[in-house]
């Protein structure tokens, strides 16, 4: 019997052949997958200009690689802030510009492609990770992939959704873990640590961590993190904002910068000793 339950002839491409076939993934002279962790930090949604700026400051000098930032923001409310749209995305790539950080940022839609132009990696969002015409239009891009999983999808599902978009060209795939739903309502979603050391195994595809949206709590976005390190992952993604309180979406889960640091910091010294 197998040791896990993961359909190997469906997957073509992401599977890991042998020990030796590790894919990396680099984006502008950041690599994730090369063996050293990587930070990716930024607020949930781009609020304003100069908002983006003040923080793209702060984390790339607390330590991140690439900075994040909602521009759409899909919503479960119809009622609640959804992003500034396309203003935000310019900002962004500004912001990253201005700062030698890489930028990530959501797309919710195949048509909004031409907005992403100046945006360095499209993330593929947890109620997106299914879209299969939208993971179809990405994969017909050149730009790294950003994929994470749904909150109610098992590894396997992962795992052919990077399927889709790597069977039409686009190689570079970030996966990311990003929590699941289960019983519990105490945190924001339950963080599967195990699909991480299971995605590190079987997969020749690096693996980010979202603590902020597996825990929604601040204090726990840091433990979790460094969980997320000792079990080698690739990448830490982690919302940061310079005035949590202000926040205009999801600032309870938001890190401050000088939380972000320490963070950082110790999750590298986590990192370097595990591998």
């Amino acid at each position: 019997m197998e040791k896990h339950s993961i359909n190997k002839d469906k997957l073509k491409f992401v599977l890991k052949r042998s020990e030796e076939d590790i894919m990396t993934v680099a984006v502008k002279g950041v690599t994730f997958g090369d063996g050293n962790i990587k930070f990716i930090a930024g607020p949930c949604a781009v609020e304003s200009k100069e908002s983006i700026l003040k923080i793209a400051e702060l984390v790339k000098k607390d330590g991140a690689d690439v900075l994040r930032g909602g521009a759409f923001k899909p919503r479960t409310s119809p009622y609640d802030f959804q992003g500034i749209g396309q203003k935000g995305l310019d900002y962004l790539a500004e912001a990253g510009e201005k700062f030698g950080l890489p930028t990530v940022s959501e797309i919710t839609d195949k048509q909004m492609l031409p907005y992403f132009e100046n945006i360095d990696v499209l993330q593929i969002g947890a109620k997106n990770m299914q879209n299969y015409e939208l993971l179809k239009a990405v994969g017909r891009t050149d730009k790294p992939i950003l994929l994470k999983r749904g909150f109610s999808n098992s590894i396997e599902e992962l795992l052919l959704s990077a399927e889709y978009i790597a069977n039409e060209g686009n190689c570079k795939i970030i996966l990311c873990e990003r929590g699941i739903r289960t019983f519990e309502k105490a945190t924001r979603n339950t963080f599967d640590i195990s699909a991480i050391a299971l995605l590190k195994k079987i997969s020749r595809l690096p693996v980010v961590a979202d603590p902020s949206h597996a825990t929604g709590v601040s204090e726990l976005v840091a433990p979790v993190a460094l969980a997320a390190a000792a079990v080698k992952v690739d990448g830490i993604m982690t919302e940061v904002h310079d005035e949590p309180s202000m926040a205009l979406c999801d600032g309870e889960q938001a890190l401050t910068p000088a939380e972000f640091k320490i963070m950082a910091e110790k999750a590298k010294e986590i990192s370097r000793i595990v591998r």
